[in-house]
């Protein structure tokens, strides 16, 4: 594949018709793990179109067969890495269980009513690899799926990386050796580039009660970023970000498959780190710094926290979101080395500057995004992991998440709520929910991989 924009902005009108129909329909990640509540998690299905009867409103609703999972983040069967195999379809998502380690296979061949499939057993994962915690997802283009894994059997770090193969079963672990990564988190391949990023975040036995400032003195948390040899499956080059760069979280290629150019977001620092390839040799330099800010009660300045970020499919704009501030910003990185910002919107946080939409007060902060393939339509949701957010936003248990649509002016930049979507989770049918990660059934700006 030579041109990447043919999934995207730039793909022929038949492909843009059914592409169309995919994008309205999206969906979320909803918890009741830690909140109180005994229900399942759930996969939920949201009404995006705004010519339906049920626009702005959850449709469906998948609950998982036992409590406390705490689904996270979740990924796909099959990708645009897999152009070339006309057999391959986006039919099934893998859905893990970040504490329970437990995996689930979705059908999504009937778009807006999703089926549970296959259950992967936790006991299973730990006989077969010594690895817990699943976190990023993503399918490969040999039809292999790969989820980075944060920790081994008993919670320690550094976990690895869990291969299932076409029929979902559990291959093994990816790497041959991961001596340099004390930590691990999320993921992106180029193979072109003969390539794979990763991230740090922590040990699940760390992050799992809850953030400690005592465990960042301690060490207990990531601040490297690693450069894989993709054929290998070995680390070939690691970046220590040092204290300004501490938990990278998200990393983003460009999806221009030719492209070295990518960023990770760094989230206790609360800055952005762009990388690329330069006389046949990895860089990386900081690039956007956001200052912490004094807020009364805090015994120290209250850092914005990066949670999440994702670039438009045309590789030219950068999202990111702000959880404790609570703001989004979007930067134009026309000159990846240089970003500008070109758009700011705030969403609940801290700082009191969140307001209102439909006439409900925009309480946590904006975490998970996801974007529309045409960059117009920015969705956000706003549960970080159920410990944190009882820490930071504990309100969010008995009140329930928001998810938002942002609309992006993608000619000269630009970010405005849009004032008639608002999927309010406090009022599920068992109760308030929270809701973390989207996807799009057609695939979207986060998941696809061109290669």
């Amino acid at each position: 594949m030579t041109n990447h924009t043919c999934c995207g902005p730039g793909y022929a009108s038949p492909q843009a018709a059914m592409q169309a129909e995919r994008e309205k329909t999206l969906y979320a990640i909803a918890l009741y793990t830690g909140t109180g509540i005994e229900a399942p998690d759930y996969l939920a299905t949201i009404d995006v179109d705004p010519d339906s009867p049920t626009y702005s409103q959850v449709i469906h609703r998948l609950p998982m067969p036992y409590l406390g999972d705490e689904l996270h983040h979740f990924g796909w069967n099959a990708c645009s890495s897999c152009h070339g195999d006309a057999s391959k379809s986006r039919r099934f998502t893998i859905v893990p269980g970040q504490r329970s380690s437990r995996i689930y296979i979705v059908d999504t061949k009937e778009t807006r009513s999703p089926q549970i499939y296959k259950v992967i057993e936790p006991e299973e994962i730990k006989a077969k690899t010594n690895l817990t915690a699943p976190h990023t997802v993503h399918c490969l283009a040999d039809g292999h799926v790969m989820i980075s894994m944060l920790g081994d059997s008993q919670g320690n770090a550094p976990g690895g990386f869990l291969l299932l193969d076409e029929n979902f079963d559990i291959v093994g672990r990816w790497e041959q050796q991961a001596t340099a990564m004390k930590f691990n988190y999320d993921f992106w391949y180029q193979p072109r580039h003969n390539i794979m990023v990763s991230s740090e975040w922590g040990a699940p036995k760390t992050y799992y009660p809850g953030f400690d400032l005592n465990d960042v003195a301690a060490g207990n948390y990531g601040q490297q970023l690693h450069f894989w040899d993709w054929k290998k499956h070995e680390i070939i080059q690691s970046f220590d970000l040092g204290t300004e760069g501490l938990i990278p979280l998200e990393v983003r290629f460009h999806h221009n498959p030719e492209s070295t150019h990518g960023y990770v977001g760094a989230a206790l620092s609360s800055n952005i780190w762009h990388w690329h390839k330069s006389n046949g040799q990895w860089a990386v330099e900081k690039v956007i710094d956001v200052p912490s800010v004094e807020v009364q009660g805090w015994e120290i300045p209250v850092p914005s926290l990066i949670t999440d970020i994702l670039l438009s499919m045309d590789d030219r704009y950068l999202y990111f979101s702000n959880w404790l501030h609570g703001d989004i910003r979007q930067y134009d990185i026309s000159n990846p080395s240089q970003p500008k910002l070109t758009g700011q919107v705030w969403c609940g946080g801290l700082l009191g500057k969140g307001g209102e939409v439909k006439g409900q007060k925009l309480q946590g902060g904006p975490q998970m995004l996801q974007l529309s393939l045409d960059g117009k339509r920015l969705y956000v949701t706003n549960s970080l992991f159920s410990t944190w957010d009882n820490q930071f936003y504990p309100d969010l248990a008995k009140n329930g998440s928001y998810m938002l649509q942002i609309d992006c002016d993608t000619e000269k930049g630009g970010l405005k709520i849009n004032e008639n979507f608002y999927i309010d989770f406090g009022q599920e049918p068992n109760g308030a929910a929270r809701a973390h990660e989207m996807r799009y059934p057609g695939g979207d700006c986060t998941s696809d991989i061109w290669i």
